[in-house]
């Protein structure tokens, strides 16, 4: 406590003579581990803000720092919350969201980066950077549907004090869009045939269509907007090479102090941030590594972190924790994803030039429409719901869950191990002494490979004991989540290389209008992963549809919303009835939260730090 109580006062007397920026004290205050109330009186010694931050009036605690002593600074200055403690179980790699690998990476930049818009939990647009959401009443939609009109938010400047105008926003097109940079989110602007600036605060996207996920572009987690000045020698081959990787500039209401990939960030108030009371936070130190077990014993119970991501924890195990005296809460929110199973149509085991897969050798048996139909009446999906993920899902028959407008009704499932063995039986695959089904030599052995998960590795032991009883083996195959989800093309145990005859993760839409998520399904041939695609085709189970084809092409350009329900109920059908994948749980977002924090809004369709400039704890 003398420590503490040390630093709070040379902390007071530095800002007295401000021998410290407000964001340097707010940076010493948090690693001191002063408490809210300290932090308060730190900022009201420094006196009225010069940066557009709220003034605060009173002097430090009579207590120790720390001490919860209450002061009369108002509660609504800027880092008054004191250190935000988040952690994220897996850690983030990269700070720049459009050559990001994978979930983590898009949260960590999105505490510094914004979209022109983000989606709240029911999928309806909240302006950031622009000043409204565009419609066809304020003028910002076409009729046609072939162009966007948005006006951006005045007064807003990059963290560095350079302003944001529409050139930013041209910029991150033309960034994304080039082939050489290699983004990660150029499937969100595939559609977009150019971007004009009308002036610095307004900027018309055009389409190459009429577009009715005109919304994919500029917004949500693919739609961080880039610094044109900080950028735009590293547009293409140099992309990789930019210290903005690790260091981004943003608009965002955080600064990043430090970053160590694979490891932590740290972040501290962006001065310049246009609200002059928010954040309520000073700081935000974002771990990464460890379990998802461990991070709910860290939130929950020990309560040593303020918000933990992504509880993929075992129902029983993860509710245990929570008690009325806990420190920390479960939180659960509406997902977008669907854990499922996928089947490969073709033959992991067969090699065509080099290559495994191929989409000219089909599968053996799974190929066989009675097999999968089998196969799906063998996994018992209410049992993985139930047992294992609890408050975190339920169980589907749907491979589309969200949004409710777009969800099929046609569909169910049905747990029957009965009937499965007699659609087997039904094929000329019989058992034999070993009790493994086979037919003219070729046994019924399968390999099914996932992430090394907990839970994924529960729901595999599951399905192998159900297919053991129909007479198929079943061979477990583990991969790291950071080797299976890779886009290395040399890398044979990539989910989309797909060299086992199943595979498990799940995945869902990332915006309202799910149309990027359907192309998963989509059968041209540019679209299958396959060696001459580098392995980029999103059809990874290798299937092709001309009904389901013909849906997609419909609803890439339709703009009516009946027609685009009834598409998306027909794609959806298409792929449960012809058993391409099987579905077994809808996911919920599960994250575990100290009782304290309020206003999280989390929403499926955008990283859980959409909102944290709102983020707040209760006093």
């Amino acid at each position: 406590m003398d420590t503490r109580k040390n630093e709070f006062a040379r902390l007071v007397a530095a800002a007295r003579t401000h021998r410290l920026s407000r964001r340097a004290l707010l940076r010493r205050a948090a690693l001191a581990g002063l408490g809210a109330p300290a932090i308060a009186a730190l900022l009201a010694a420094c006196g009225p803000a010069t940066t557009g931050t709220t003034a605060v009036t009173g002097g430090a605690p009579a207590g120790s720092a720390g001490s919860g002593v209450a002061t009369s600074a108002a509660t609504s200055a800027r880092g008054h919350a004191g250190p935000l403690r988040l952690l994220w179980w897996e850690a983030p790699t990269i700070l720049n969201p459009h050559l990001a690998p994978g979930t983590t990476d898009f949260d960590a930049a999105r505490v510094v980066l914004e979209p022109l818009a983000d989606f709240d939990v029911d999928g309806n647009l909240v302006p950031i950077l622009a000043a409204e959401v565009p419609t066809a009443a304020n003028g910002g939609l076409a009729a046609d549907g072939k162009s966007v009109t948005w006006t951006l938010r005045p007064g807003v400047t990059w963290s560095d004090g350079q302003p944001f105008t529409a050139r930013d926003v041209a910029f991150t097109y033309e960034y994304v869009s080039n082939p050489a940079t290699a983004a990660t989110t150029i499937g969100a602007y595939l559609d977009v045939a150019g971007v004009d600036i009308v002036d610095p605060q307004t900027v018309r996207v055009r389409f190459r269509s009429p577009s009715p996920g005109w919304f994919s572009a500029f917004c949500g987690t693919n739609g961080m907007i880039l610094p044109a000045h900080v950028l735009q020698g590293f547009v293409g081959a140099n992309s990789r090479n930019a210290r903005f990787n690790l260091a981004p500039i943003g608009t965002g209401a955080f600064t990043v102090d430090s970053f160590v990939p694979g490891d932590s960030a740290h972040y501290s108030v962006n001065d310049r941030f246009r609200e002059p009371d928010r954040p309520s936070f000073a700081t935000v130190d974002l771990k990464g590594g460890g379990d998802a077990t461990s991070a709910a014993r860290a939130v929950i119970q020990l309560g040593e972190v303020d918000y933990a991501w992504n509880l993929r924890v075992p129902a029983p195990v993860l509710t245990a924790m929570v008690t009325p005296g806990s420190p920390g809460k479960l939180v659960v929110y509406p997902g977008s994803g669907v854990e499922r199973i996928l089947i490969n149509l073709t033959d992991p085991n067969q090699t065509v030039d080099g290559e495994r897969s191929h989409l000219g050798t089909p599968h053996p048996f799974q190929s066989i429409l009675a097999v999968r139909q089998a196969y799906a009446l063998a996994v018992d999906r209410g049992l993985m719901a139930t047992r294992l993920y609890g408050p975190g899902g339920s169980a589907t028959a749907n491979v589309l869950v969200a949004p409710s407008a777009f969800v099929s009704k046609n569909t169910s499932w049905t747990y029957d191990p009965a009937a499965a063995g007699a659609l087997l039986d039904q094929t000329g695959w019989a058992v034999g002494a070993n009790g493994i089904r086979s037919r003219h030599g070729v046994p019924m052995t399968v390999t099914f490979q996932a992430t090394v998960d907990q839970l994924h590795q529960q729901e595999q032991e599951l399905v192998q004991s159900s297919f053991a009883q129909l007479g198929v083996h079943v061979t477990l195959k583990t991969i790291d989540a950071g080797v299976f989800f890779s886009s290395d093309p040399a890398n044979a145990d990539t989910a989309a290389h797909f060299y086992a005859d199943l595979e498990m993760f799940t995945n869902g839409p990332t915006t309202p209008y799910p149309i990027d998520y359907m192309r998963s399904w989509y059968g041209a041939a540019s679209n299958i992963a396959q060696r001459s695609n580098q392995w980029s085709g999103l059809n990874l189970e290798r299937w092709q549809s001309s009904a389901y084809d013909a849906a997609y092409e419909q609803a890439k350009t339709e703009l009516d919303p009946t027609t685009q329900a009834r598409l998306f109920v027909s794609m959806n059908d298409l792929v449960v009835n012809d058993v391409v994948d099987i579905a077994e749980v809808a996911r919920n977002g599960v994250s575990g939260a100290a009782r304290t924090l309020r206003n999280l809004e989390l929403s499926p369709w955008t990283s859980e730090l959409w909102n944290l400039a709102n983020w707040t704890r209760a006093s």
